[in-house]
């Protein structure tokens, strides 16, 4: 790269007419310096007297001083970020103990970060009120906060709480709590177009339902929509707000928010609606998998409105009902527990588990059990026994501790109020952002560390997010506590894997034909990445590369990619340099347009006319998950003996379930206008059968927003025009080059 040089402040910047008490004070300055400029730093070298054994002299440098030194053929390489930059500070001490600087390098030739200088190691341990910028914008939003607190509480118990049979009319909010969160509403909408909501209305205007996403949540969906958790365990465990959320899982193992809502009960048609809702503001698409609690109301609903999406049960949701269903057991509660968790994970077939289950029920006289009957019934959904070659992406655990669903517990316990919540609500975002931007960050300044010389290791040091890669690299070093013995020779080999550390077997299969490979403890399913005991079979098999089907790129660094993953390691790993030159010039692009209006008029120009070519390059690309015209605000209002179309699909479903649902229609609110609505939209394969007809609002340009005043403050190393700049320019050599030139020119 060209020479980057930027001044720092004149206050901060080395003179040689400084002085310093000790090498610690200068090395102090040094770090401060750099945290003003934008780049990390490290103590290169320091040398004590041969006489007084004090130190005389102390260099610092920039973390990508000095080049690499080993091989490229080395067998281990350790990580590296050196890349022959100049930039350090020599300091030495005189006779008289003070420390003075005997020479200074300014000149990097690398980009300089300073908005994201708190992410490099050096400055992490600094002052966070200072430096921390999350810890700034929190400040900032507690204005907010403090905005929707102002609501008085009523103290009419007759306005705040309302009968159980009211309950399932509308939603129980304290007084005043409904306007609130319309202004709220409207406040995100204005700060961000592309911020959705939706309400749901009874036949007397008040609200039954709410829905909303936020434009991240629905970008995290197109990314990672693949697997995605509805948990209602806020709902179920009676909190004081009725919340229900939509969680899914990024590529550095981070739970995403793809969508909130308020339901007022657990009927079908709430989950009907809420289902709806949700596909519509994600464009339509449903999850390839859909894990939720075992219930039936949930089930009928997914049923219609998800036709090709794979429905499963939290593993956690249904341990976590043992003791409330079961609560007769409680002095047989342990031993119940242990053979009901060696049944479910250590049946090898069907029929193991089969013989295990009934043992088991007969043991504790449970044949007569509701719930215990239901759980067999169901067990396809749930039993890992039943499943293969599904990957739950980390979202089905066997407690909710250990879950992505436990995100929201530091935020919300059984008294949070709505006004609270909603007052934490910008401050999830901000944690999920930071988060975020933070392992970007590593990933593209920091090479994976190799801990052995595996060559599955190798292979996807440089594929898998550092995260994944750390869980995937415990799973090679466990190859060593291993041992196998060949069960069946046949067209699919079986092995009987040992494993010496967790004192337990389970069985491989392989199929060399296929390269298809199954293991009883069921990792990659629930993890999505392969365990030790099928790594030590592809190892004795003579196969030393993790097959492709095995590889999910949604753990890769090129997640957000739409060219897949290729067989061909160096195809791979261009991609991950491409994606992250990319990344890097798009962030200097983002600081240097940001700086005034004509510089973001220019960068704003410059990403449009890239996108414009990279799309002409690479065919068209979808930036808008919402359907054309899809607005970003619904308002839909139920209406009695009305549009029977629309739950028609969900009641041969829901004939067999013992819940008593009305047909409900629609009523759109337009500008003050109701027009009812009798008509339902097709249920096109792989799309979600709409139900209401809206107006068409139209949504602003994705750039519209930054215009705006007052609008969300967006971490500025995760500008909303870089996700959309990856997303339309695909990553290939001429694109790289294309952007390269482009980004370059405008910075």
């Amino acid at each position: 790269m060209e020479s980057s040089v930027v001044a720092g402040s004149s206050n901060l910047e080395p003179r040689d007419d400084m002085e310093f008490d000790s090498h610690e004070a200068a090395y102090e300055f040094y770090k401060e310096y750099a945290k003003s400029v934008g780049f990390g730093t490290a103590k290169l070298s320091s040398r004590r007297s041969r006489a007084s054994k004090e130190f005389i002299d102390a260099k610092f440098s920039c973390i990508r001083y000095g080049n690499k030194q080993q091989s490229d053929d080395a067998i281990n390489p350790r990580p590296s970020p050196k890349i022959g930059c100049k930039a350090s500070m020599h300091v030495k001490r005189r006779q008289s103990g003070k420390w003075y600087i005997h020479s200074f390098v300014k000149e990097h030739n690398h980009e300089l970060l300073p908005a994201q200088v708190h992410l490099f190691r050096s400055h992490r341990n600094g002052d966070p009120l200072k430096n921390d910028p999350k810890i700034r914008r929190k400040k900032a939003l507690a204005a907010v906060s403090n905005h929707y607190g102002t609501y008085q509480f009523s103290s009419s118990l007759e306005n705040v709480f309302r009968s159980q049979h009211d309950r399932g009319r509308n939603l129980a909010l304290e007084e005043g709590d409904a306007q609130m969160l319309l202004e709220f509403f409207v406040h995100m909408q204005e700060e961000n177009p592309e911020f959705f909501y939706a309400i749901d209305l009874n036949e007397e205007h008040r609200l039954r339902n709410v829905f909303w996403v936020d434009a991240k949540g629905m970008e995290d969906y197109a990314n990672f929509g693949d697997v995605v958790s509805l948990d209602i365990s806020y709902f179920s465990n009676k909190h004081k707000i009725p919340l229900v959320f939509f969680i899914g899982v990024n590529n550095h193992i981070h739970p995403t928010l793809m969508g909130c809502a308020l339901i007022v009960d657990e009927s079908v048609h709430t989950f009907l609606w809420l289902l709806r809702t949700w596909c519509l503001a994600m464009g339509g698409r449903g999850p390839r998998v859909l894990l939720t609690d075992q219930n039936n109301a949930i089930k009928a609903a997914v049923s219609a409105v998800l036709p090709n999406t794979h429905h499963y049960f939290n593993l956690w949701c249904i341990l976590e009902k043992i003791p409330r269903y079961l609560d007769y057991l409680s002095l047989w509660h342990d031993p119940f527990i242990a053979k009901f968790r060696k049944c479910i994970h250590m049946s090898w077939t069907e029929e193991q588990f089969e013989k295990r289950w009934w043992k088991l029920i007969d043991r504790f006289n449970l044949r007569e059990d509701e719930w215990i009957q239901s759980l067999h019934e169901d067990r396809k959904r749930w039993v890992p026994t039943f499943i293969r070659d599904v990957s739950f992406a980390g979202l089905s655990t066997a407690s909710r501790a250990e879950s992505m669903n436990s995100l929201l517990d530091k935020y919300i316990n059984g008294e949070t109020s709505l006004r609270e919540f909603i007052g934490k609500y910008k401050l999830i975002l901000e944690d999920r952002y930071e988060e975020e931007a933070k392992a970007n960050f590593d990933a593209w300044h920091e090479t994976a560390e190799l801990k052995s010389p595996s060559p599955f290791e190798k292979q996807l040091s440089l594929i898998y997010t550092h995260e994944i890669f750390k869980k995937f690299q415990v799973e090679v070093l466990g190859v060593a506590a291993c041992h196998l013995r060949k069960e069946k020779d046949d067209t699919t080999m079986t092995y009987a894997v040992k494993d010496i550390e967790n004192d337990q077997e389970f069985m491989v299969e392989w199929t060399e034909s296929k390269s298809e490979i199954f293991c009883s403890c069921h990792l990659f399913e629930y993890k999505g990445f392969l365990c030790r005991h099928a790594i030590v079979v592809l190892q004795m098999s003579g196969v030393f590369r993790i097959p492709i089907k095995y590889i999910l790129q949604r753990w890769s660094n090129i997640a957000k990619s739409r060219l897949p993953i290729s067989e061909r390691l160096d195809e791979v790993q261009a991609k991950v340099r491409c994606y992250n030159d990319l990344c890097r010039r798009a962030i200097i692009l983002g600081e240097e347009g940001s700086l005034s209006q004509e510089s973001y008029n220019i960068a704003v120009s410059a990403i449009k006319e890239a996108i414009r070519q990279c799309a002409a390059a690479n065919g068209p690309t979808q930036t808008d998950l919402r359907p054309p015209g899809m607005p970003a605000t619904l308002a839909i209002q139920g209406v009695e003996e009305a549009n029977h179309k629309s739950t028609a699909v969900a009641r041969e479903q829901v004939s067999n379930i013992k819940v008593t649902q009305t047909s409900r229609g629609t009523k759109r609110v337009d500008s003050g206008n109701e027009k009812e609505s009798n008509e339902s939209c097709a249920n096109e394969k792989g799309k979600v059968p709409l139900e209401p007809e809206v107006a068409n609002l139209g949504t602003q340009g994705v750039f519209h927003q930054m215009d705006m005043p007052g609008s969300l403050d967006y971490p500025t190393y995760y500008p909303r025009f870089l996700t959309t700049l990856l997303r339309g320019g695909e990553i290939n050599k001429r694109n790289v080059e294309l952007l390269g030139e482009m980004l370059e020119e405008q910075s």
